[in-house]
């Protein structure tokens, strides 16, 4: 499990603004197994992303694309995924316009199309909170997204922090998506009022028994993301991973 651990960078988007190649080089000494990619700094160059994964021996635990660039430019995504070695395709976010009955819909047709173009790749959905906002078909619009039928391609990325703030329970929430969550995203939630975002292990989400489930379930990387930091983000990531990699050793004894 250990060596499954990897650091979203949207947590270090501000720190990538000073060089992507140090960044990488300070989360693999820091022990991290890979990253996720999301939030490079604008203009960045493919090239050189490729070039920082390879010198640091770090792992890609699937890229974020938005909405709008899988519908408008998948042909670069597919050579940016190919380049970075990932076969994983994330949609992160939907905007405001799609948060209803016939966008999610729209979405869903859309995210199915994209990965009948791409058969060598998986596309998965990365949820928030707003997704239990809207109901169809008697289920929440994340539930319809997900919905772990033949005909269905979309996988999960399922964010426990949001899905905790979203009203449900973690683990729970996880059931159906046995082997169509290639990778999940982990965050905590702090134990006061704030309910905001807090290091793995230090707040009030149960990582134990998700893990376990996880292993169990075809999870192949755990990314960690922590939207808001209290002080340098490098120091939340140092914290989650001391714990996640604490709670590996209890698990596998």
């Amino acid at each position: 499990m250990r060596n499954k651990f990897a650091a979203q960078l949207y947590t270090v988007r501000e720190e990538l603004k000073r060089g992507i190649r140090p960044v990488f080089k300070e989360l693999k000494d820091m022990g991290w197994a890979a990253v996720q990619l999301s939030a490079l700094p604008p203009g960045y160059d493919p090239e050189e992303v490729a070039a920082a994964l390879k010198e640091n021996h770090l792992g890609t635990a699937g890229i974020h694309i938005s909405i709008d660039r899988l519908t408008s430019d998948f042909d670069s995504v597919l050579d940016e995924a190919s380049l970075y070695q990932t076969k994983d395709i994330v949609c992160p976010f939907l905007p405001d316009y799609l948060r209803n009955k016939e966008g999610y819909q729209k979405v869903k047709t859309l995210l199915n199309e994209v990965a009948i173009q791409a058969p060598g790749y998986r596309i998965s959905y990365h949820n928030h909170a707003f997704e239990f906002d809207t109901e169809i078909e008697g289920k929440s619009s994340l539930e319809y997204l997900l919905e772990p039928t033949a005909d269905n391609k979309i996988l999960a990325e399922i964010d426990v922090f949001w899905v905790k703030k979203g009203g449900r329970d973690p683990l729970s929430f996880l059931q159906p998506f046995a082997n169509r969550m290639p990778i999940i995203h982990l965050k905590d939630m702090t134990k006061d009022e704030r309910r905001t975002f807090a290091e793995v292990g230090t707040g009030v989400i149960e990582f134990a028994p998700i893990l376990e489930w996880c292993e169990k379930s075809g999870v192949e990387w755990y990314a960690v993301e922590q939207d808001i930091c209290p002080g340098n983000p490098m120091d939340s990531l140092q914290t989650s991973l001391e714990n996640l990699q604490l709670l590996a050793k209890q698990l596998q004894k």
